[in-house]
């Protein structure tokens, strides 16, 4: 195996892991309503997920850990993807926060300001923010 084929195969499980950790999200509650349906859709061709990979995904989502980007920037672009599907069908519920949380954590989020981060996260996204304000709004969230 090349070095550039080791490259892309670790950039492609990545995406098959953040991928499973939005699934996760929008099956918290049991079910992907059609607009968590649409958005996996979008967010699968956004990372290259093929069909098969696809369903193989929804079948066994939680077997795929949650891997944290190296770069603030990039834990912030998952956090806004996640949070998006949090508010996928602008139902907050209970269960998909506390799992927003846990993935907070996951992406290596400080454990100490998950609740706060979450709901800064969620709040910024309820108002339709895009990435790059959501990055800034983050980044300067003690100001």
């Amino acid at each position: 195996m090349s070095f550039s084929e080791l490259f892309e195969s670790g950039f492609k499980k990545r995406n098959e892991d953040h991928f499973a950790a939005i699934v996760r999200i929008a099956m918290s509650d049991g079910v992907i309503n059609d607009a968590e349906k649409a958005f996996v859709d979008r967010l699968a061709t956004r990372l290259d997920i093929t069909e098969s990979e696809y369903k193989a995904i929804l079948k066994d989502y939680k077997s795929h850990p949650v891997n944290p980007p190296v770069s603030y920037d990039k834990r912030l672009a998952r956090l806004y993807d996640l949070a998006r599907m949090v508010w996928a069908d602008h139902i907050e519920g209970p269960n998909q926060v506390g799992l927003l949380e846990k993935l907070c954590i996951g992406l290596g989020f400080n454990q100490d300001n998950v609740k706060y981060i979450a709901d800064k996260a969620l709040t910024l996204v309820h108002y339709e923010v895009d990435l790059d304000e959501f990055t800034e709004k983050m980044k300067n969230m003690n100001q």
